[in-house]
């Protein structure tokens, strides 16, 4: 049976809440080998020197989070706080993120949070098309080891760089997708620094976390 046929079926298996029994040695060497996985790609990712990015950045934005997590949060780029701090989604938005995690009964240990682009773009500007190409294998890599449940996409950039399409964000939501070449669902929703200048859309973004933290349960 081929690996991408066996992840497919895994992934249905755990949709439909079927545990995944595997000999204890094969679980500790999974376990190894994803921990050597996390720590070598954080290193190649914070020596990139990809795209011009490079040259303005305090330092790399790599994700943080529990590497186990069932939900996979993608936003668009870091900010200043954190370029300065090294974590994504430390700034106000983040307070905002943290916030609306808990409210629909999540915690820290259900999610992982990761940007379209590890560097911060000057001034805040949105990502480009080469820079979004350059660090998509970045996100690819750690979408594969995380293996998530489920991601949702934060924001019209983030939307747009996962799905490929340039619809707007309030056609987007409500209706499930799956990201690349996985069978993992993919949902979209507003970007809480979006939400922070447009109170009013806080509503509907409360509906779009009910609707993931259901599928998650």
């Amino acid at each position: 049976m081929s690996k991408s046929v066996l992840q497919e079926q895994r992934h249905y298996l755990r949709a439909m809440g079927i545990d995944l029994w595997l000999e204890r040695s094969q679980v500790q060497q999974r376990g190894t080998s994803v921990e050597n996985g996390w720590q070598n790609l954080e290193q190649v990712v914070a020596v990139c020197q990809r795209c011009e990015l490079h040259l303005c950045r305090k330092q790399t934005v790599f994700g943080r989070g529990n590497q186990q997590a069932r939900l996979m949060l993608i936003g668009e780029a870091p900010g200043g706080e954190e370029d300065r701090q090294g974590l994504p989604f430390v700034g106000k938005a983040g307070q905002l993120l943290d916030k609306i995690i808990s409210s629909v009964g999540l915690s820290a240990e259900d999610v992982y949070i990761a940007n379209v682009l590890k560097c911060r773009p000057p001034n805040n500007r949105d990502p480009n098309s080469e820079e979004m190409a350059q660090c998509k294998g970045y996100l690819q890599q750690q979408v594969d080891l995380l293996q998530p449940q489920l991601i949702l996409a934060l924001g019209r950039i983030a939307a747009h760089s996962l799905l490929d399409v340039s619809s707007a964000l309030s056609r987007l939501r409500g209706q499930p997708y799956v990201f690349a070449q996985t069978q993992i669902p993919l949902w979209v929703s507003y970007h809480p620094a979006y939400l922070l200048r447009n109170p009013a859309d806080k509503a509907k973004a409360y509906e779009d976390w009910l609707k993931v933290a259901a599928l998650l349960k």
